[in-house]
């Protein structure tokens, strides 16, 4: 099978043609072939939408993985596992029983929600949204229905309306966990997160917590908050790759280093794709660091590559994006390692680990003090954050096996 999509990216207000992509599925494996449009690299404002796939040159990029396909920059815009589980259910239900493609799963996504700013269409196509209908993201009153959906997916008893909800869900940044894009109340994009039924403990709470004491750390983290629907904790996330309701480009981690999933790297290989292509490598050096020593007290373990992001600045350079997806894991359910590792020396989720690499992140041995200080000091009574809340008793205890601090 061969398909082929024309790249666009939204620049302000412009929606302007990249590239073309070429995907081919065999049997024995799959492939894809890139080439920027000639129009693109003549323009004054453009830059490569992958540095370390797609360098903004005169020729073809091919990719071919067990894994993906597609260069890094247009993966970090495809479903995660709960999308795919989704659009896999809605192909079904339309009768359509075919293997689905990379390219499939990836049209399928409704344009509106997709993470950053590329959009995609088949040539010949008037629009950017495909195959599966063009639905409108739900606003926040419908959250109990969305509820329900993701519970009846989970059950294996979703109807086809089930997943006509739950597929504007869009492109999260990532995870398995149910989820749907919401309009929040003032007209801004937002995730919801919601409840599993075999959760033991709040996820929803234990995640907007870690989001508001980033911020309350220093760090800069998207904003959350906890919604209760009909007596079920919702975690509702604003988007942070929408500015002023324009699309700002996207790159996680993964593909800043030119890595797929499953392949490691550590904090400080992070650090040196800051150095190489940060427009502000200093402050974003620090602000790293911080939030390496933020996961430590606050037993965040699971921060692989792609829960780490990159929005476009200017003149080729990206800055670090705002944290997100932050889950402090309890101790018994973990041990205190970390999925990214501070440096070569080890996984643990250990400060003098993080002392040792504080050079690579720009930063003198009493300057790493100074915010492993402020870190601690200021996560000190975190339950009360927690209890604000709404967190349960039940839910702090658990959760306090997770925290290095008081």
């Amino acid at each position: 099978m061969t398909d082929a999509i024309e790249v666009y990216v939204d620049i302000g207000d412009k929606t302007l043609l990249v590239g073309r992509c070429r995907y081919v599925a065999k049997r024995r494996g799959q492939s894809s072939v890139f080439e920027y449009a000639d129009t693109w690299l003549d323009y004054a404002d453009a830059f490569a939408l992958d540095p370390a796939n797609l360098p903004r040159v005169r020729q073809s990029f091919y990719t071919r993985s067990e894994k993906s396909a597609l260069p890094g920059a247009m993966r970090d815009t495809a479903p995660d596992r709960w999308g795919q589980r989704l659009i896999r259910r809605a192909f079904r239900k339309t009768g359509d029983e075919r293997t689905l493609s990379e390219i499939d799963y990836l049209l399928a996504i409704i344009d509106r929600t997709r993470i950053g700013a590329l959009r995609y269409k088949r040539e010949g196509e008037g629009n950017f949204d495909h195959d599966i209908g063009r639905y409108q993201v739900p606003p926040l009153i419908q959250l109990p229905a969305l509820v329900d959906a993701a519970n009846a997916v989970q059950s294996n008893t979703e109807t086809a309306e089930d997943l006509r909800l739950l597929l504007n869900e869009g492109s999260p940044l990532g995870g398995a966990r149910p989820k749907s894009a919401v309009v929040d109340n003032d007209g801004s994009l937002a995730i919801a997160k919601f409840p599993k039924a075999d959760d033991d403990r709040s996820i929803p709470h234990g995640e907007v917590l870690a989001l508001r004491l980033a911020k309350h750390v220093g760090i800069d983290a998207a904003p959350a908050r906890v919604i209760d629907v009909a007596g079920r904790p919702v975690a509702l996330i604003t988007r942070f790759d929408r500015r002023d309701g324009q699309r700002i480009p996207f790159l996680s981690a993964m593909s800043l280093l030119g890595l797929e999933d499953g392949d490691e790297a550590t904090y400080t290989d992070i650090a040196e794709a800051i150095r190489n292509h940060s427009s502000e490598p200093t402050k974003d050096l620090h602000e790293l660091w911080r939030r390496v020593v933020f996961s430590v007290l606050i037993g965040n373990l699971d921060d692989h590559l792609r829960n780490h992001g990159f929005l476009y600045d200017r003149n080729d350079q990206w800055r670090l994006s705002p944290a997100y997806d932050l889950n402090p894991v309890p101790r018994q359910e973990k041990a205190r390692e970390l999925t990214t590792w501070i440096s070569e020396e080890g996984p643990e989720a250990d400060l003098d680990l993080a002392r040792q690499a504080a050079a690579s992140f720009a930063l003198k041995p009493n300057e790493a003090e100074e915010i492993i200080e402020d870190v601690s000091t200021r996560l000190n009574g975190w339950q009360d954050i927690a209890r604000q809340l709404g967190m349960s008793v039940t839910d702090v205890k658990i959760y306090e096996t997770a925290f290095e601090v008081n």
